[in-house]
This record gives structure tokens, C-alpha cells and sequence, in this order.
């Protein structure tokens, strides 16, 4: 009987310790505000309060004659393969057309590993960032999306910021996929 009692004990000891540990969103926002106050040893950064679940769908907006369609779709465990975290975040999709009608951006078709990844939550859990990369290669195209809390939950404010990079070619006419500091209005379909 004490044989089975410990092969039980063990075998429970070995599953507890072979399942995800995890830390809220909540949590990983205050890590990345202050690394002095973040936990160790987990594997998984999960929505735990859905806080993500509001900026789900697709939201729609103009600006400067041009039409903005985003499409936000929050994947759970979501691994890449540049790291074994595993997190519950959004994945972006934007169609930009113009105002003659002419579709100058679309990554809808793009699979998830080539869209665009949902990064953090600031620690004021009001604003969700998302790395973009638009079409402009070589012309400092990238950056972050900025994802205002919808509020009422069918409006959202977003801007883009470009982060610092190299440019590789003649970019003096060249604008960014998505305006750089300008905020564009949108309303949920």
C-alpha cells in the first residue's frame, strides 16, 4: 500500500511540475514597466481576465482620404519561433485603399507567423502595442501600432510610431504604410 501511495505521490509531483506555468498579462505589463518586480520560471503569458477579448474583430476608419481596415484576432498559446514563451495575443491584419479605390496595402491573406504580433499591454492596461511592418522595405516602415481601449466598446483610437532603423534606399518621397503620429478613428463592423 505505501508502494502505490508514493508511486501515486510521485507521478502527481511529476504532472504539477510538467504543467504550464504561467503569469497574467496584467503581470507581464508590470515586469516590462519595472523588470524589478518580475516573477520567474514561467512559459506562458495568458489573458487571464480577457482583457484582449475588446479589441477582437474588425474596426474600420479614414484618414487623409484614405480608408484603414484592421482585423485583430486574439490566439492563445501563440509560439514563435524566436523564443519558447508561449502568449495569448493579437494578431493584426490592415488593408489600406485609397481614395479612388485602389488597395495600396493588404496583409489580410498573410499567414500568422508573417502578420503582424501583438507585443504588451502598456502598464496602464488601456493601451495594447503591435509591431507593424508595412511595405515599404528599405524606408523605415516599421514601428508600433498603439491600440487605444476601445471606449465605448465600438470606437478605437490607433497610431503609429516608427522605431529607428536603417534605411537602405533613396526614401525622400516615401511616406509610411500607416501615418506616423496621426490618430486614426475607428468603429467596430
Amino acid at each position: 500500500m505505501k508502494k502505490i501511495l508514493l508511486i501515486i505521490i510521485m507521478t502527481l509531483c511529476n504532472v504539477y511540475q510538467a504543467q504550464t506555468q504561467f503569469i497574467s498579462l496584467e503581470l507581464m505589463s508590470m515586469c516590462v514597466a519595472n523588470p524589478v518586480n518580475c516573477v520567474e520560471g514561467y512559459d506562458y503569458v495568458k489573458d487571464v481576465n480577457h482583457l484582449l477579448d475588446k479589441y477582437t474583430g474588425t474596426w474600420k476608419g479614414t484618414l487623409d482620404g484614405k480608408s484603414y481596415e484592421f482585423n485583430f484576432v486574439k490566439k492563445e498559446k501563440f509560439a514563435n519561433e524566436y523564443s519558447d514563451l508561449k502568449w495569448d495575443l493579437l494578431i493584426g491584419r490592415v488593408r489600406v485603399t485609397n481614395q479612388n479605390g485602389v488597395v495600396e496595402y493588404d496583409d489580410f491573406n498573410k499567414s500568422d507567423n508573417d502578420a503582424n504580433w501583438g507585443t504588451v499591454l502598456q502598464s496602464n492596461l488601456k493601451t495594447y502595442l503591435m509591431a507593424f511592418s508595412g511595405n515599404k522595405i528599405g524606408c523605415n516602415d516599421m514601428g508600433y501600432l498603439y491600440l487605444q481601449e476601445p471606449s465605448p466598446a465600438n470606437k478605437m483610437k490607433i497610431d503609429f510610431y516608427q522605431i529607428a532603423d536603417i534605411v537602405t534606399k533613396d526614401c525622400t518621397n516615401a511616406q509610411t504604410t500607416i501615418p506616423v503620429n496621426k490618430i486614426i478613428y475607428l468603429t467596430k463592423q
